[in-house]
Formats: C-alpha cells, structure tokens, sequence
C-alpha cells in the first residue's frame, strides 16, 4: 500500500494499541528528497528538478486563489505554535496603500532543533520560492530572512542562492515578466533566543533591541501594523518551504499527507537526537507514531528508552509509556500531554538523570531571559536556584511543590511565550518523575547514579 507521495505503509499490530491495527509509516521526504544533491543547491539544479512550478503556478492565479490552495492543504505554521498559515496570509489588508513586508523567522534557537538550518543550507530556494509566493499571496514588496547569526553557512548558502534568483529573474522587478516586484534581504542575528519571537524579532530587525512587544487584543495583529508599521506575514523556514510543494500539486493533494490525524496535514521535519544510533533531520508524514521515528533513528543506544521531549527542550518531556501511544499530529501528542512543538525530539535511556536534564534546561531559559517582564525574569532565576540546590545536594522537604507553584506563576502571566517555555519542562518532569525529585531531594543524589557518580558536580 502507498500514499501519494509514494512512501511504503503496511499493517501491523503492536503491542502499544492493544491490538488495533495502525499503519506502519516509513520516512517521506518531500521537502529533503533532493537534499543531499549538491546541485539542488543551484538554480539550475533546482529548476531541473521541478523548482518555480509552484511560483508559476501561483503567478497565473490572483492572490486569493493562493490562499485558498495554502487554506485547503491545512498548512500549520511549523516553528512551534502551528498556527494555520492562511490565517495569516489571509490577514494582510486587500486595499494597498504603502509597503507590505515577508519575514521568514530563521532564528532557531530551540535546544534540540536543527532542522532550519539543514534547509537553509541544502535547499535554498525552496525557502526563496515559498517567501515569492507568499508575496504573490499578500501584496508584499519587501522580504527578510532574519537568520541566526552563528549560522554562518546557512547564510552563505542563502546568499548565493539569492544572488543567483536575481540574476536569473526569479527575484526583484518584473520576476518572471508577471508584473510582481519583490525584493529579499539577508539579516544576520546576534544569538539571541527571545528574537525567535515573532514580535522581538521585529524589534531586533529595527534595530531595537530584542525584546517583546505588546500584542493583540491590546495591540494591532502584525498583518496590520507589523515591522515599521506596515502589513506584516511573518513565518517560519519549515513553513515557506512547503508553499511550493502545494501550489505545483495542488491543495487538496498536500491534505492527502496526515489524512489519518484530526487536523495535521502534510510532512513534518523532526530533529531527532539524544540517546539514538542514528541522530539527524528526518521528514515523516504526520500520523506517524513516535516509536517509529525512534526506530527511523537506529533505535536507542546505551540503554532503554525513558523518555522524550518530543518537540524542542520547551516541550512537556513524557516517559516511554506515553511514547507508546504517541501519534504524530498536533492534537494527538495534546493526547498524551506534550507538543508537537518545533521538531526537537530527543529520545533519553534509563540512565539519565531527569532533576539535572531539568536543571540544565532552566539554566538556559534564566540565562535567555530577556528580562522585561518580572514573572519570566524572576520566576526562570528562581527556579534555577532551587534545581540548583537540588542537584548540589542541598534540596529541602517541598522544593519540589515549590517548583510546581512557581511554574503556575509564569505560565500565561510572562509578556511572551518564553516564560511558558521555561515553566512546561519543569512542571511536566515533576508531573511525570515525581519519585526522581522526591529522591534527589531526601538522599541528596539521583537515583539513577552510583554513589561515586554523585561526588561529581552537575556543572
């Protein structure tokens, strides 16, 4: 049996599902097929192997019927939030009158999360194709990649990537001789993980720093007054790279990938490291079970599987029960109370210590902590301080019930969703391993080190 895209599927019973019978999902390359072809990296290449169809395609259509195609594919935004894509495009004014901008978020900063970065490198112009047609979509003028600044070669092979669409006619004043005018600038970050927040990163690309703005319902939506005031889309690398895919196919065909979810359609990138043979990018077909991505990734290594923080370290961390009955799909991993989230995934073996795989995380939210808001900027340094005390040897009776009251102070009460990404982790690992903390706690070790191991400082 295959899917459309041509990908194997076979029955099978597992143990995990009681005996229901699920389809086994091999991994689906659509946006990474031509990855590993140095030649996908050039215009030519790319054109030779069905690149611009799609910007064609959506050239020959008036800018609703674009949107219509991104609406009936189910396109969800795939930075973290999975917000549905035609929503915003949808949102930008119909009546033009001043410069409309495309942002493409390239600024991954989530721990666990690389998969930007392969795209950016290997398949540049599914990226500037996605951001074309986005403009066609949206009246835009002016596109910026705001692109992480250690990602050095990333921004190298964007570079010449857009050197050669202008040479060629892809971008700039008349592409393709269909009247669009469109301009795409490179702009280098400084590492800051706060800018991955769609309202910091404008800042940021103003020359502000990167910090939070207010925000809807008390401040205009970024498709009305984003960066410098103008109608703003803004999206992630992931995200612009399947426009093409769906306007040369067509809608309805993407919405075929992901049938079997409630509402998660097309391919998902995941990022897949931690304790696995085989760590690296590998795209799947939402639906898919997390077991089989662990089993795309060589299966686990050093030990049994414990946990999963399925989609980047501000994700819910699960344990390998949960990871039994994982689907792939935004309200599926909601089932098992984790996130799809940025693609992230690492798998962890039993001989990790979940208290200083915790402590670890905290340490780098307090540390990218802005610091405008007070429940994220306090709460993340509390919380840091109790694990760290913890993880030393010196956790008093109710730290841990502490660290739970904590969590409930900055989730939905920090300016943006850093405070939440700092709080989920901590409340789920107590949630989930309460026996770990309660251990750490009263003995002044982790349960899973030898009393050598624990003479050995965390840090």
């Amino acid at each position: 049996m295959r899917n459309p895209h041509g990908a194997e599927l076979f029955c099978a019973r597992t143990p995990a599902w009681a005996g229901r019978i699920v389809l086994k999902m091999a991994e689906l390359k659509l946006l990474l097929e031509h990855a590993h072809e140095s030649e996908f990296a050039t215009l030519r290449g790319y054109v030779a192997r069905g690149g611009y169809e799609g910007l064609k395609a959506a050239l020959g259509m008036d800018r609703q019927g674009v949107i219509d195609q991104i609406k009936a594919s189910g396109l969800r935004g795939r930075g973290g939030a999975g917000f549905p894509t035609w929503i915003k495009w949808n949102g930008i004014p119909k009546e033009k009158n001043g410069t409309h901008y495309i942002l493409c978020n390239a600024d991954e900063g989530e721990p666990g999360t690389f998969k930007d970065k392969q795209l950016m490198e290997q398949t540049p112009f599914e990226l500037i194709e996605g951001m074309t047609i986005a403009a066609v979509a949206t009246q835009g003028d002016v596109g910026y990649i705001y692109i992480r600044g250690e990602f050095l070669d990333a921004a190298k092979a964007m570079r010449r990537a857009i050197d050669e669409a202008y040479r060629d006619g892809y971008l700039g004043q008349n592409i393709l001789g269909s009247g669009l005018n469109f301009d795409l600038h490179l702009h280098l970050g400084a590492g800051s993980y706060e800018c991955g927040e769609e309202s910091a990163l404008m800042s940021s690309l103003m020359g502000e720093r990167g910090m939070p703005r207010l925000k809807f319902p008390h401040a205009p939506l970024p498709t009305i007054a984003g960066l410098f005031d103008r109608p703003t889309v803004i999206n992630n690398v992931e995200t612009y790279c399947c426009a093409p895919y769906i306007l040369k196919n067509g809608g309805e065909w993407y919405a075929t990938l992901g049938a079997a979810t409630k509402n998660s359609r097309g391919t998902k990138i995941f990022s897949v490291s931690g304790h696995v043979n085989r760590p690296g990018n590998i795209e799947i077909e939402f639906g898919t079970s997390l077991m089989e991505l662990l089993e795309m990734s060589g299966g686990m290594q050093g030990g049994r599987l414990k946990a999963c923080v399925p989609g980047g370290s501000s994700v819910p961390i699960i344990n390998a029960e949960a990871c039994e009955k994982a689907i792939i799909g935004y309200e599926e991993m909601g089932d098992v109370k984790t996130m799809v989230g940025s693609g992230g995934c690492m798998f962890l073996n039993d001989h990790t210590c979940i208290v200083k795989f915790i402590w670890r995380t905290a340490l780098f939210y307090a540390r990218e902590s802005c610091g405008k808001c007070t429940p994220c900027r306090e709460g993340t340094k509390w919380m840091l301080q109790i694990l760290t005390r913890i993880v030393d040897g010196k956790g008093q009776p109710g730290d841990d019930q502490l660290l739970l009251e904590i969590c409930k102070q900055i989730d939905g009460r920090s300016f943006c969703g850093l405070g939440d990404a700092a709080a989920w982790p901590v409340e789920a690992a107590i949630r989930v391993f309460p026996e770990e903390f309660d251990f750490y706690i009263k003995n002044g070790r982790s349960m899973v080190e030898t009393p050598l191991m624990a003479t050995m400082s965390p840090r």
